[in-house]
């Protein structure tokens, strides 16, 4: 499993955000296992997104894909994201017994 970290300012988050529920369905054809979205505190439209992919080979194509870019330019993606590529080393879950 491969996780990915993706950075980027919308212009308009709702907007965005119904372009990215309707791409639901590619993105699991191409790999997608899960995703997380996480918005800034002092400006909304700054979005960090952290994907569950299954594998490297599958998030870099996907990544590379033209028909990414795209989709990115349709839903109002205006900055160039920032893309990271990362492999889980240790993780820890807190519940109120903790």
């Amino acid at each position: 499993m491969i996780y990915l970290l993706i950075h980027h300012e919308v212009a308009d988050y709702s907007a965005w955000k119904a372009t990215f529920d309707s791409s639901l369905d590619w993105r699991t054809k191409h790999g997608e296992r899960s995703c997380r979205i996480f918005r800034g505190v002092q400006n909304p439209n700054e979005l960090t997104l952290m994907f569950e992919w299954e594998n490297f080979e599958k998030a870099h194509a996907f990544i590379a894909s033209d028909e990414l870019k795209t989709r990115m330019a349709s839903a109002g993606v205006k900055s160039t994201p920032r893309v990271e590529y990362l492999t889980e080393m240790f993780s820890i879950r807190r519940s109120a017994a903790d």
